[in-house]
């Protein structure tokens, strides 16, 4: 079952960081005019850009610049269930959430946590 996240070409992640990124600082990674793209999951922040999906234009830029967590447990990509708030989710959402935990954690670089997140466990 573990395999089922396994990027289909292997990806050299860096060690993940815990520097503090504000929601300021984050809402500026939204991959426009070329920038950073960054997508946050129960206040963890990963570089999503290299990704064109994320970019402006693609099918998950309404979640670049922004912590998904309620999104992604939903399989929504709905602008109003992009936030971070999850707790509140059916056990169903919440393994849902945790599996696109599994699935950006194979792939994408953690560049830092929300700044004062309260929504990481």
């Amino acid at each position: 079952m573990a395999g089922r996240f396994e990027p289909k070409t292997p990806v050299q992640l860096n060690p993940p960081k815990d520097d503090p990124i504000s929601v300021d600082e984050l809402a500026k990674t939204d991959g426009n005019d070329g920038g950073k793209c960054y997508v946050a999951i129960k206040g963890k922040v990963y570089d999503v850009t290299g990704n064109k999906a994320y970019q402006p234009g693609g099918s998950y830029h309404v979640f670049a610049g922004k912590d998904a967590s309620r999104a992604l447990g939903k399989t929504s990509t709905k602008p109003e269930d992009v936030r971070s708030e999850w707790h509140d989710l059916e056990d169903k959402e919440k393994e849902t959430l945790n599996d696109w935990i599994t699935f950006f954690s194979k792939r994408y670089n953690i560049v830092g946590v929300v700044d004062g997140a309260t929504n990481m466990e």
